[in-house]
């Protein structure tokens, strides 16, 4: 079940954060409430999962996992678009991530 927690974990806060650029400084109900509740809901469910599983492993799957869907997201949603170096930052957080999930012991499995 933590791998159901951490991916919901990761949904809110994905949603949360696209949301959050158009708060405009949480002066729009709308998103405000969305970036609110999303932010809790991730926070909820990592808390869950942290019940079971090393912290460490769980914030890194957790932030490199949200860093490559907001990035997705911004480009799906507000046209942002990166160069090679960037995407190529990206490209090894993920690879990080497939590491610590393939080949760790301490990774949720």
């Amino acid at each position: 079940m933590h791998h159901v927690y951490l991916a919901l974990a990761i949904a809110a806060e994905v949603t949360a954060t696209t949301a959050l650029k158009s708060c405009m400084g949480f002066t729009r109900l709308g998103p405000s409430c969305v970036a609110i509740a999303g932010y809790v809901l991730a926070f909820f469910f990592l808390s869950l999962v942290m019940e079971k599983l090393p912290v460490g492993v769980i914030y890194a799957i957790w932030s490199g996992a949200g860093i490559a869907l907001i990035t997705a997201a911004a480009w799906f949603f507000y046209g942002q678009r990166l160069d090679f170096p960037a995407l190529l930052g990206i490209g090894l957080i993920l690879a990080g991530v497939v590491v610590l999930n393939v080949f760790s012991q301490s990774a949720p499995h």
